[in-house]
Formats: structure tokens, C-alpha cells, sequence
């Protein structure tokens, strides 16, 4: 069952772009949220995601997810729930892709270790920065900087985690020149993009850390959730390889979780009694969201996630060594401005300089980090493995 038509994002009623195009050549088939997906996968940042970590840093096996990875991954899940649900699958699509693009190197090791450098400028935060991307430090157009996206897409990416009641520093900007409604809630697209998020990373992370010999299977078969899916797929293959198991899992999982999260989200549409986009924004409350049973399951998956993969005592010593490359950095670049390339002298004063700084370092992948840091500090001490 669709959702109510009126609900969907339409293109002909999008509320448009900072930029007048009337000269960009010519146009083809394409819609506004088409288009915007296009400039997100044509776009420097996308292709630098390549190289930026997901969950382990500049990993040795090419098996292992990364930032672009991970993001393809999303848009997948994103747009199958788009399609089931009746919403728009571009700019679902478009969300999904580029949520991640304001990433700084080595993931939230190094987003940690900038917005510590960079508090006394308004700090650092990947989601603002990701606005700031699209919205600035893109330049493939002539007449404008940025990529010229369309509102809905600015504001699906804005609340990526919700309503925003204090912006910082890239987003506050953003905001101020787009007026993005940081209050309300987003489109059911951006939702559903946020939520393909979660469950992208919470089962394809399950089949990293275990590839890697860091998350321990033990572990995870205490979660009922994660056991009664284990189990069922032992019932229908005993003699079914680990690694093969492993591959169930995760695709079992995310099943279950996409078929919740359809049948919850129709039932709170028809609760609440929307029937247009603007009824959601002004509902209150996210419409797009698991059932109350799994949602308590899930965060029991994350909690287990967070104990045994992310802050597993494996892991720590290159967390340490991440942060460590980036507030070195951070610390000579603003102590010496003159060692940015010249494209990155725009502006005079402190405040000009953090923001340089930021941008520079946030767009770096995680080897050219490496690389720099070796060049302007010294060694870089990653164990081999990870």
C-alpha cells in the first residue's frame, strides 16, 4: 500500500534554487531532483568518499566498506523504501547519497578532533558541513558557487537527524541564506533516507567487524533480535559456511527492518491523518520510523555496536592515532595559514582562517591526510591491519 499521493515530493512544485539557471544548456529529460542527484554523484566530494573511513581506518582488505561504499549502500535501501511507499526516489536517492559528503578524514575520529580544534571558531560538525559543501566549496558552475541544489534537497540534508534547534557555524550560514525552516521536520524523503542510514550502517557494520575479527558473534547472538534471525537461518540451511551465514544475517536483517519500518510508517501517515507534504512538515513528530518493538531492539543492536565494534579496545589505539593526525593539522595550519594552497587564502581574520582550515581539512581523504601530516609534522603510527 502507497502512501497518500499528496504526501510525495513533486519536482513541478519544488520551491526552487538560490540560482536563477537560465543559461546552463540544455536541459534533456531530466526533473529538478533528478538533476540534483546527478551534481551529488558528479561532485569532487562524492568521488573523494572513495577514501574516506566508514568504520575502520584505511583499511588493508579491499572487502571492507568505506565512505562511498556505505553511501551507495544507503541509496539502495533508501530508494526500495521510496518506491514501496510511493514517495520520490530521486530525491530520496539524492539524500541518501549525499548525507555523508561533509565527512572530515577518518570519520568521527577526525570530526571529534576538528570541532575540538575548531571551538573557538563554532566548532565543526559533519552534517553542517556537508551544506556548506554543496552550497559553497563545489565550483563546477560558471555563474554561482555551489551545487545550485534544489530546497528539498538542502533541507532534507540540513535535518538529516530531525529538527535542528541550535545550528553551528556552516549551517547556521546556510540557513540564513536559504531559510531552510530548521524547526519543522523534513519531507517523508529526507526521513526515509535517514532511516536507510541507520540501517545500512547497522547491519553492513555487523559484516565488517566480524571480517576483521573485532566484533565478537558472541556478542551480537545475546541480542534476541539478532538471535532469532540466526537461528531461523540455521533451521533453513544447518550446513551453511560462517561466511555465508554471515551474508544471511545481514540481508535477513535488513529485511525485517525495511518491512517495519513500511507497515509503522503507514500506520502513523493514516493516524495522523496527512494528505500533503506540508501536513508532515507541520505533523510534530517523524512519520517515517520502525514500530515501538523494534525500535527498542535496534538501539539494543547500536548499544552492542558501540561496546563491541566502534569503541572495541582493537580499535582504540587507531581512534588515538586518527585524532591525533588531525588536530596536528588543524593546530599547524592555523598556527601558519601560509602552508594552505592559495586557493584556500579567502578572507582576513581568525574567524576566516578557522574556516579555511576546516573546509581544507574536512575535504581531505584519509591517505592525503596521512600525507600531509607526514610532510608538515611527522610519522603517522596506523597498526598495519586496520
Amino acid at each position: 500500500m502507497t502512501l497518500p499521493p499528496g504526501i510525495a515530493a513533486r519536482p513541478a512544485d519544488s520551491r526552487g534554487r538560490v540560482h536563477a539557471e537560465p543559461d546552463q544548456g540544455p536541459r534533456g529529460p531530466r526533473d529538478v531532483f533528478q538533476r540534483d542527484r546527478d551534481r551529488i554523484v558528479h561532485s569532487i566530494a562524492f568521488r573523494r568518499l572513495r577514501h574516506k573511513t566508514q568504520v575502520f581506518v584505511a583499511p588493508d582488505g579491499d572487502h571492507y566498506r568505506v565512505r562511498l561504499t556505505h553511501s551507495l549502500e544507503v541509496a539502495q535501501i533508501g530508494r526500495t523504501i521510496a518506491r514501496a511507499l510511493g514517495l520520490n526516489e530521486d530525491l530520496t536517492e539524492a539524500l541518501c547519497l549525499a548525507h555523508d559528503l561533509g565527512h572530515p578524514p577518518f570519520g568521527h575520529a577526525g570530526e571529534d578532533a576538528l570541532d575540538e580544534e575548531l571551538r573557538f571558531a563554532g566548532g565543526f560538525d559533519h552534517n553542517g558541513h556537508t551544506l556548506r559543501l554543496v552550497c559553497a566549496l563545489e565550483t563546477p558552475y560558471p555563474a554561482f558557487d555551489g551545487l545550485n541544489l534544489t530546497w528539498e534537497t538542502l533541507e532534507g540534508l540540513a535535518k538529516h537527524n530531525g529538527p535542528v534547534a541550535q545550528p553551528k557555524w556552516a549551517l547556521a550560514g546556510v540557513d540564513a541564506a536559504v531559510g531552510l525552516e530548521l524547526g519543522s521536520h523534513a519531507s517523508l524523503e529526507a526521513q526515509v533516507a535517514a532511516i536507510a542510514d541507520d540501517i545500512a550502517y547497522d547491519n553492513h557494520d555487523i559484516d565488517d567487524g566480524l571480517r576483521a575479527g573485532v566484533l565478537p558473534l558472541e556478542a551480537l547472538l545475546d541480542l534476541p533480535f539478532v538471535a532469532r534471525h540466526w537461528d531461523a537461518i540455521g533451521r533453513r540451511w544447518p550446513d551453511l559456511s560462517l561466511d555465508r551465514k554471515v551474508k544471511a544475517l545481514v540481508r535477513d536483517q535488513i529485511g525485517t527492518m525495511v518491512g517495519d519500518l513500511l507497515a509503522e510508517t503507514r500506520r502513523r501517515v493514516a493516524e495522523a491523518g496527512v494528505e500533503t507534504l506540508a501536513d508532515v512538515r507541520a505533523a510534530g513528530r517523524p512519520l517515517a520510523g520502525f514500530s515501538d518493538a523494534l525500535t527498542g531492539e535496534e538501539r539494543a543492536l547500536k548499544k552492542c555496536l558501540y561496546a563491541n565494534l566502534y569503541n572495541a579496545p582493537a580499535l582504540q589505539p587507531v581512534r588515538i592515532e586518527a585524532q591525533r593526525v588531525v588536530g596536528n593539522l588543524a593546530r599547524a595550519y592555523l598556527a601558519d595559514p601560509r602552508l594552505l594552497p592559495d586557493a584556500w587564502h579567502r578572507g582576513e581574520g581568525e574567524q576566516a582562517v578557522a574556516r579555511n582550515v576546516a573546509d581544507y581539512i574536512a575535504g581531505m581523504t584519509d591517505p592525503f591526510a596521512i600525507s600531509r601530516h607526514e610532510a608538515l609534522v611527522g610519522p603517522v603510527e596506523l597498526p598495519e591491519k586496520f
